[in-house]
């Protein structure tokens, strides 16, 4: 029988479910076959509407799926590739619901939240497990104890708890002690408050975890422990740790893992520690950081979300991979390419960059400023990172002033250009719905021989991610290449453009996909470990 692990947040958001819940997640796998379901309050079928700033990275699955950022910290923490069953929006519980009111599948019943809603909530997690072999899903609650929009979704965990047996489903608490300024004293109260509200909804969590600045002391511990009912020694601190990478290790030597595997084994089976390798490069990353003075690179993110880091998360994540494995602390700077656009200039907002990224994105706002961040790093060999519309602004740079094209756009941001240099795929001309129907998912690329790309991936052929509508326009591959741009990875059908490299360049390459969302720790994506190194080797480090 499948086992669930539950991960509830209470007293605030933002406290780190998805991290905690990746990191019992990480320490679960390395002896049982784990999954992970997050279920989001929100009535949109999925984020990939949604405002970057507002809600953070869209995440994209292997599968197409466009989902929660959190996934991202589910795949590199627990080595899984994740699915669209796995995340559920109410708007996607809603949809099904009424879908199948219309047929006729409830034989004329009232349909009311519970049980139907409920069923439904319920019926998905378990076929995730199913689907998946799974031993144990992890199951993550988003928002706040408390919050309307979740109370479904606890009220179907609770069932399940009694369908299962109360043994094979494992609830824990995410809470949030401070140290108020002034009173230097944690204070368990809001903690109290978060669990009594669990409780009312028939919830009674075996492990808590507190997110705090310091460790709880062990008056706290025992405070936490009388009044929320739970064991002391399942009382943790999800202390503020300088990298996320280092919470696993950090449970570990608090005794999670005991814990965990005093839960889920009913056989003479031990869960494994974390790992050495994984241990090692989070403490590398964090003690470069500190030391950064001494080997530090200055990498630019050149784009228009950047009013919010999580915007950018995978792409920050995979520098943070690359970092640690070349053993260089990496800082990262963001430039709103539309203060360029709008008379900045580009040479004082780049010069003491050792490289920089254009990243993905839509729209016309702050275009033309990457667009001129571009030509900057092509014509001062600056290190170059394109990622999928920064590989179409790199292409109009380059038409425009190598191929003598001085009006190329893309038909995104004009549609009556005459040199269509970017053109919107053919399968989208008569797509109506923005939501789920751009090309979504992983996708082949073949990859030219003795290219910088084919040897970063040391492979003739990659699988990487995409969410696009646009492509290169097959009528400019040939003026573009006589010109000296290689179109390093095409489609096997040779007719999208996925790399383009320049040859004479520190490093000038870009991609139609998103490699930083298969970016790990013990992994880091390909070709931003090539950026990283090129930086390194530009700033003789």
């Amino acid at each position: 029988m499948v086992k669930l692990v539950v991960v509830t947040g209470g007293v605030l958001s933002g406290l780190g479910k998805g991290v905690l819940s990746a990191s019992i997640g990480k320490i679960l796998s390395s002896s049982f076959k784990c999954a992970a379901v997050k279920c989001d309050g929100y009535l949109n079928v999925d984020p990939g509407t949604m405002n970057p700033v507002e809600h953070g990275e869209v995440f994209v699955l292997d599968d197409g799926t466009e989902c929660d950022m959190d996934f991202g910290h589910y795949e590199r923490f627990m080595g899984v590739t994740a699915k669209g069953s796995w995340n559920l929006t109410m708007g996607k519980v809603f949809k099904s619901i009424l879908e199948r009111e219309r047929r006729g599948d409830y034989l004329g019943k009232t349909v009311q939240f519970v049980p139907h809603v409920t069923e439904e909530i319920k019926k998905n997690i378990l076929e995730v497990g199913k689907d998946a072999g799974a031993d144990i899903v992890l199951v993550e609650i988003g928002g706040t104890v408390g919050d309307m929009e979740n109370a479904l979704y606890l009220e179907a965990v609770r069932e399940l708890a009694q369908d299962l047996g109360r043994e094979n489903v494992l609830f824990v608490h995410l809470s949030y002690v401070p140290i108020p300024y002034g009173v230097h004293e944690q204070k368990s109260k809001p903690t109290q408050l978060s669990v009594r509200e669990l409780n009312k909804m028939g919830i009674w969590p075996s492990i808590i975890a507190c997110r705090c600045s310091e460790h709880l002391t062990e008056k706290i511990k025992k405070k936490i422990s009388l009044f929320c009912n739970v064991n002391d020694k399942n009382v943790f601190t999800a202390i503020d740790v300088p990298s996320v990478y280092l919470l696993p290790g950090e449970l570990e030597s608090q005794g999670m893992t005991k814990v965990l595997e005093e839960w889920a084994c009913k056989k003479l089976c031990k869960v494994k520690s974390v790992g050495s390798k994984w241990n090692e490069l989070a403490e590398k990353m964090v003690e470069l950081k500190n030391n950064g003075h001494e080997k530090k690179l200055k990498i630019g993110i050149c784009g228009k979300y950047t009013a919010l880091g999580d915007s950018y998360a995978s792409v920050v994540e995979a520098l943070h991979h690359s970092s640690a494995n070349l053993g260089v602390h990496v800082g990262i700077d963001f430039v709103d390419t539309e203060k360029i656009e709008e008379g900045v200039s580009v040479k004082e907002t780049l010069e003491g960059f050792d490289g920089i990224i254009v990243p993905g994105g839509f729209g016309n706002r702050g275009w033309e400023g990457k667009i001129k961040v571009i030509e900057y790093a092509r014509k001062n060999n600056l290190p170059f990172l394109g990622i999928c519309l920064g590989l179409q602004a790199a292409v109009i740079e380059f038409a425009r002033n190598e191929c003598g094209l001085a009006d190329a756009n893309s038909t995104e941001m004009n549609p009556k250009v005459i040199n269509k240099v970017i053109t919107l795929m053919d399968e989208q001309r008569n797509v109506v719905d923005l939501g789920g129907t751009m090309r979504l998912g992983s996708y082949e690329a073949a990859l030219e021989k003795g290219s910088i790309i084919a040897s970063l991936y040391n492979s003739a052929k990659v699988f990487e991610r995409h969410r696009h509508r646009y492509e290169v326009n097959p009528k400019y591959h040939s003026v573009l290449k006589e010109k000296g741009l290689s179109l390093s990875g095409l489609s096997p059908n040779g007719k999208l453009v996925e790399f383009i490299e320049l040859k004479n360049h520190s490093y000038f390459v870009a991609t139609q996909s998103h490699p930083e969302l298969k970016s790990g720790l013990e992994r880091p994506a390909p070709l931003f470990y090539g950026l990283v190194r090129a930086a390194k080797l530009k700033a003789g480090i």
